[in-house]
């Protein structure tokens, strides 16, 4: 007998049609984001083989990478296929502190592996602009598969919060080294540029612009080796990247002629005892910025070579070329570096590591590296370095590594209510979303 009546179709309710596509569109997102992270892990894989080819690395040298190299992958599926959120992390320290939140290290409560989970804070974060510098970081993090940029496996935000589950590196940042030091040796020096030269190539190679160098984010491994961070995610937010914030100002502002009648003992005691609370401003400081950062004209990725030029002065001298009293007046020198960019005479340093600096902190279109990184290795100072290998070799100050969670290389960070019941997600809020976030 036929059937008469409406068909089955034709009687469904909107709201299960909405479900039927609200479906379709998952499972087609799905196996488009499965398709995608499977060439994405193809991609890796033959950009890790040629990198072994062009370093004309040993059978055994290949076998150690790739093994290591799927150790990652693994890691980084198992937390991508895991809905992951705040209650699969036990908080064991605060390790970092910044304007729009902070840094802590975090134990996964099933696996016991421990990581760094920056915290953002949305409220803190409302413009445009930073939502771009959200969605900058997670990109270069995901897409730098390298051994210089730290590693991130995971992101996940709720009402109030960002999330950043990231690589843990227990020998601390390069701030926290030269806050402890009064300077370092030439050839300590000699390393720690070398490899942040490396670092700083291989996000260019990527076509990125750091363009916020600074020791705060130079992170050291557990063996003592360099790896960039904070891709513009907090810092490159500050005020100190806009030349309206220097314009604007009250010029009865005053000069820091004290400051500058300092020897250089009492400046780099200065400069320390002030290192931190400028790294916490929102304002933050603009001493390792290149001066074309702040002209209306535009930059390229020649600004990230100036900023190691202002490192390297601070590892050798005791405190960067142009710092002062007030951002505004570090401004002004910056900007006026042909007369303020001076060595201090009771501070030797050798002739081949003032060329360095000088070839680095110059006009853009002078500056060493223009031609390519090739330049920046084959100078005098880098003289013995072995580029190829310098991973692998010892680091010029070893760190003590106790156990997994060791943060004695990091400061001392008084507790935070981030995460505390006004600042945790409950129930239904705290299912995770990916980034990007619109």
């Amino acid at each position: 007998m036929a059937m008469t009546g409406p068909t089955p179709c034709s009687s469904m309710s909107n709201h299960t049609k909405e479900r039927v596509t609200m479906t379709k569109v998952t499972l087609e997102n799905f196996y488009s984001n499965l398709i995608a992270q499977h060439e994405e892990r193809e991609m890796r894989q033959k950009k890790l083989e040629q990198m072994m080819e062009e370093e004309g690395l040993k059978d055994e040298e290949k076998r150690i990478r790739r093994s290591a190299h799927a150790q990652k992958e693994t890691e980084f599926l198992r937390l991508k296929r895991t809905r992951l959120g705040l209650e699969d992390f036990e908080s064991l320290k605060v390790i970092g502190r910044g304007a729009f939140g902070e840094v802590r290290l975090v134990q996964k409560k099933d696996t016991g592996h421990v990581y760094a989970m920056k915290i953002l804070r949305k409220a803190d974060m409302l413009e445009k602009e930073q939502v771009g510098h959200i969605r900058a970081e997670r990109d270069i993090l995901v897409e730098a598969d390298s051994l210089w940029v730290v590693k991130m496996f995971y992101s996940f935000q709720d009402k109030l919060n960002l999330y950043l589950i990231m690589e843990f590196l227990p020998g601390g940042d390069m701030m926290t080294l030269l806050m402890k030091k009064d300077t370092l040796t030439e050839e300590e020096t000699q390393f720690y540029i070398a490899e942040t030269v490396l670092a700083i190539d291989s996000i260019h190679q990527l076509g990125f612009i750091h363009r916020d160098i600074k020791p705060d984010n130079l992170l050291l491994d557990s063996k003592g080796h360099v790896k960039l961070s904070d891709f513009g995610l907090c810092t490159g937010l500050k005020k100190a990247h806009r030349t309206e914030f220097y314009r604007n100002l009250n010029h009865s502002l005053p000069s820091d002629f004290t400051f500058q009648n300092m020897n250089s003992k009492r400046k780099a005691e200065t400069w320390k005892r002030n290192r931190r609370q400028l790294a916490f401003s929102t304002v933050g400081t603009p001493d390792y910025i290149a001066p074309e950062v702040f002209m209306q004209t535009g930059y390229n990725k020649l600004c990230d070579w100036w900023s190691l030029g202002v490192i390297m002065y601070e590892m050798l001298i005791g405190y960067p070329p142009f710092c002062s009293e007030t951002p505004q007046e570090t401004y002004k020198k910056v900007m006026n570096w042909k007369e303020t960019l001076t060595f201090p005479p009771e501070v030797p340093i050798s002739d081949k590591a003032k060329d360095l600096i000088l070839r680095f902190c110059c006009e853009w279109e002078h500056r060493i590296g223009a031609s390519g990184v090739e330049e920046i290795k084959s100078n005098l100072f880098f003289e013995g370095v072995d580029w190829e290998h310098i991973r692998e070799r010892p680091a010029a100050i070893s760190i003590e590594i106790k156990s997994i969670d060791d943060t004695s290389n990091f400061d001392e960070f008084p507790e935070s209510d981030i995460l505390k019941p006004t600042g945790k997600c409950f129930g239904s809020a705290c299912k995770p979303s990916f980034f990007p976030v619109e």
